[in-house]
């Protein structure tokens, strides 16, 4: 996501080094924890493509108008669903690259590379 949203002003200073976790495993964990949710921001996303055939309310020339509403509440307007869900995205990436920028501060390696196992905690 480009532009001055309160999560890209975020990344732009974690960028600068004016900001970041100090903590190793926090930013491990909260790292995951945005792979996570993308994931499942992703499968709604992919859900909401199916609603792009909304059908079944009738013949009618009202149920004709009510099917474009639905389809255009997923899909078709700047606040539809899809396009929630697409910001969401792009909020989830941008925090995640902060999570990645303050692990990297911290321990000098790529998030990528951390071994979970050095993040776990409890018996094993």
């Amino acid at each position: 996501m480009t532009g001055t949203t309160p999560y890209a002003t975020l990344v732009a200073k974690a960028r600068a080094g004016e900001v970041y976790l100090n903590d190793e495993a926090a930013a491990y964990h909260m790292y995951k924890a945005c792979d996570t949710r993308l994931s499942d921001l992703q499968g709604l996303l992919d859900i909401t493509q199916r609603v792009r055939n909304v059908t079944g309310f009738g013949d009618f020339d009202m149920a004709k108008t009510l099917e474009s509403k639905f389809r255009s509440q997923a899909v078709g307007e700047p606040n539809s669903i899809y396009e929630v869900i697409l910001k969401d995205i792009d909020a989830v990436k941008d925090l995640r690259e902060v999570f990645s920028i303050s692990f990297k501060s911290i321990t000098g390696k790529d998030i990528e590379n951390a071994s979970a196992l050095d993040y776990t905690t409890g018996q094993v």
